[in-house]
């Protein structure tokens, strides 16, 4: 028996060992190209063309770290927060006829999830009210 219940943790350690192995490897061989390039770079085997950054086919123009605006930020933090209620909302609403079979759970669970839709609402008329939305200013 006790056999039998160490042998299925066996798949667990197999893969925290591939990804330990993984991690390793891929930072030895990150030191490995990084030397054969500047190999190359000592030898005079490069340009200028070929050491600048490749960003999808364009040429690298202007500051590379430019700021954005705070406003980015607060609506990409409010996308977050109304797409984690979709991951809360979803399996609710495909178990909730389910848990009406059950009379004693059925009240509780329709309410907490109108407390919590009743939260999210009032953040969202908070950020509304804020002008969050609104990105002409």
């Amino acid at each position: 028996m006790v056999k039998s219940q160490l042998a299925e943790y066996f798949p667990i350690l197999l893969l925290a060992l591939v990804a330990i192995g993984f991690a390793f490897g891929t930072l030895i061989m990150s030191a490995v190209v990084g030397r054969l390039a500047n190999r190359s770079r000592r030898t005079g085997h490069s340009n200028r063309l070929k050491d600048i950054a490749y960003e999808c086919g364009m040429l690298p123009i202007g500051d590379g770290g430019t700021r954005m605006s705070v406003k980015f930020y607060l609506v990409a933090m409010l996308f977050i927060l109304f797409d984690i209620e979709v991951v809360f909302l979803y399996p609710w609403a495909v178990v909730y006829r389910s848990l009406l079979l059950k009379p004693e759970t059925a009240n509780l669970i329709f309410g907490s999830m109108v407390s919590f839709m009743a939260i999210l609402f009032v953040g969202y008329v908070y950020a509304l009210k804020k002008g969050a939305f609104d990105w002409r200013s």
